[in-house]
């Protein structure tokens, strides 16, 4: 559900400007506002500098006359079509709400692997780079082959994604958000900053309604939530009666809303009436609105997708070759896969190998876990485990870095 709205990123730029552009201009775009962003720096610099060097290889090509040829103007359309894609996803960095970002924080770190990979993809396509004969253009070429990023949320980023989740906040947790708000918005007094992000939110909320997004719904009506919340207790501080009591966001048990799974919020506050928020899901409970910490697809739901069942029976090197590079974030092939198989075969800690692998899986996935639960898994049906392994990789549309292919040149005749 989340993945969905990222979807949905034409409607925050206007992309008709983007049109035209080649790739070169677009990478230059891309830089210039990766300098800018307030949330996701590292991974925006990160991209920035892969990035600077598919433009340093591209500059070297005539893009214009590359353009003229139908073999090498699709893979280039292609190129060009990320690049946009890529430029609006960290233009949103900057632009979009700070709350939002941090809430979404993973789903966007997720989006920049598999931004990078897609840019990849089709540059190997442009079949021009594999028939140049230039020992510095291929040292270039292998560069960015190397050139394998790490994204992830900064450990900051992370406490405080953390804590916006929070069901009951502490005053340490709300003095982190605090901090946090305000450094997003050094020249903004922090009601104002507040009020900025309220409105930002209500942008949000207006485009996950416009695109029937359920789970976006709920996640900005949180989000919403959290920064009236704060607006009430930052204006509790400033009133001359003040309450000795702390100011608490509790779910309200009363009314008959419980029909479609909502709870009402309302603040308690001594001496004064109780006031009640807008209502909204308690998105703490609900499965996968938030965050990745469980899995979207069962253990036992293998049976929904027998063609992928059938193959992990008869052939389990390819899927456990496709999780583990994910897993690992490095291409492994199925003979790779079918060797380390083989090897843990023989001191019989097979089940131990995949077992391993699943644990890696999680963490690269920031799903919720213990090396019991793994083990238990595969041993129990090792075929379970690994299509659910997969269809996790499948549903969350996360892919593991390709193994580089050189397609050999068309046939070609000079002209006398």
């Amino acid at each position: 559900m989340a993945a969905a709205n990222w979807d949905h990123y034409g409607e925050l730029a206007n992309v008709a400007q983007l049109t035209g552009l080649d790739a070169v201009r677009l990478i230059g775009m891309i830089v210039k506002a990766a300098s800018t962003a307030r949330m996701h720096k590292k991974n925006c610099r990160q991209f920035a500098n892969h990035l600077k060097l598919i433009g340093n290889l591209l500059e070297q090509l005539k893009i214009s006359e590359l353009k003229r040829y139908p073999e090498t103007r699709e893979p280039l359309d292609q190129l060009e079509d990320a690049l946009r894609r890529s430029y609006i996803l960290v233009n949103s960095c900057q632009d979009r709400s700070y709350l939002y970002l941090l809430a979404m924080g993973w789903n966007i770190v997720y989006q920049f692997r598999k931004a990078q990979g897609e840019i990849d993809r089709y540059l190997r396509l442009v079949p021009l780079i594999t028939l140049v004969d230039n020992a510095r253009f291929k040292e270039r070429l292998q560069d960015i082959e190397r050139d394998q990023r790490e994204y992830t949320l900064d450990d900051e980023d992370r406490e405080v994604h953390t804590v916006i989740l929070k069901r009951d906040p502490s005053d340490r947790d709300a003095m982190m958000l605090k901090k946090s708000l305000s450094c997003s918005y050094p020249n903004l007094p922090f009601n104002k900053a507040l009020q900025k992000e309220n409105e930002k939110l209500q942008v949000e909320l207006q485009m996950s309604q416009a695109n029937m997004d359920v789970g976006q719904c709920e996640v900005i009506q949180h989000l919403l939530e959290v920064t009236e919340t704060a607006a009430n207790s930052l204006h509790e501080k400033d009133s001359p009666v003040k309450s000795p009591n702390k100011l608490a966001l509790v779910p309200y048990t009363g009314g008959d809303n419980s029909n479609n799974n909502s709870k009402e919020y309302t603040i308690h506050k001594s001496s004064r009436n109780t006031s009640s928020l807008s209502s909204g899901h308690d998105l703490l409970s609900t499965r996968g609105s938030l965050h990745y910490d469980e899995w979207h697809a069962d253990l036992l739901g293998c049976c929904s997708k027998p063609s992928l069942c059938f193959k992990t029976i008869f052939y389990p090197c390819g899927t456990i070759s496709n999780i583990a590079s994910v897993a690992t974030n490095r291409h492994m092939s199925s003979a790779e896969a079918c060797n380390e198989l083989l090897a843990y075969s023989l001191v019989l800690a097979c089940c131990c190998y995949t077992c391993c692998m699943r644990r890696k899986l999680r963490k690269t996935l920031n799903i919720e876990g213990g090396l019991c639960d793994d083990f238990l898994s595969h041993l129990m049906c090792c075929c379970c485990a690994l299509v659910q392994e997969m269809r996790e990789v499948e549903i969350r549309g996360v892919y593991g870095p390709e193994k580089t292919k050189t397609s050999p040149p068309l046939s070609q005749y000079m002209e006398s």
